[in-house]
């Protein structure tokens, strides 16, 4: 399985997802963000966390017109696996290829900590490595995590089973408590937690493993 792993200016986690990727058995090449073209044979692209551009405008808005966000988007478009952590679920919803739009947090206050999240399904290849309900903890650090959606935006996710994480509490006003969302054809997932951050024994959490793991399994056997 090949991955890609994009790097915006101030994109600051963009070495540790190709590590987590790699350690789950991918073949990684990085990309940069003036590239037009993603390399040949690429199954996953991964968007990684950050500040890119120092999100000067709005969150991920300068990075989706970046040149190499139109070959993700295509990527996605063409039935790619994408998945974007932190700023890259951001710039993921400014790119329209995931409902929604991550707010300011909650009382506008930057939340760095480690998080009990819930799996709210595992149904995808991202999070066939847990199972439904299962409770995990992974870091976040983000101050514009606040995931907003439409009521009608929100029936949909809840009808087609496309919430992939919820935080359990809830810690930055997200609507129903949500932490990452899946597409419709379930091949892109946005996520606020970072597992990148907790994939390795020395970090002290394993947490995320799975997720990079079964990825890379369902994607080398698809």
């Amino acid at each position: 399985m090949r991955a890609a792993v994009v790097t915006f200016p101030g994109s600051n986690c963009d070495r540790d997802l190709a590590v987590a990727l790699t350690q789950a058995g991918a073949d990684v090449v990085r990309v940069w963000h003036k590239d037009r073209e993603l390399p040949e044979g690429i199954d996953l692209v991964g968007v990684p966390g950050g500040f890119s551009y120092g999100d000067y405008l709005r969150c991920g808005a300068i990075a989706a017109q970046s040149p190499i966000s139109g070959a993700v988007k295509a990527h996605a478009e063409r039935g790619g696996y994408v998945l974007g952590i932190c700023n890259g679920f951001q710039v993921l919803t400014e790119l329209g290829l995931l409902p929604g739009a991550l707010m300011r947090n909650a009382g506008l206050t930057f939340v760095c900590r480690q998080a009990p999240l819930r799996v709210a399904t595992a149904d995808s290849a991202f999070t066939r490595g847990y199972a439904t309900g299962q409770d995990i903890t992974i870091p976040v650090a983000h101050h514009d995590g606040n995931f907003q959606i439409s009521p009608e935006g929100l029936a949909e996710l809840h009808d087609q089973d496309r919430i992939a994480f919820t935080y359990a509490p809830a810690i930055n006003g997200s609507v129903d408590a949500i932490a990452g969302v899946l597409s419709v054809n379930r091949r892109v997932l946005g996520m606020m937690p970072h597992p990148e951050r907790a994939a390795d024994p020395v970090t002290g959490l394993t947490d995320g493993r799975p997720l990079f793991t079964a990825l890379v399994d369902s994607l080398a056997h698809a």
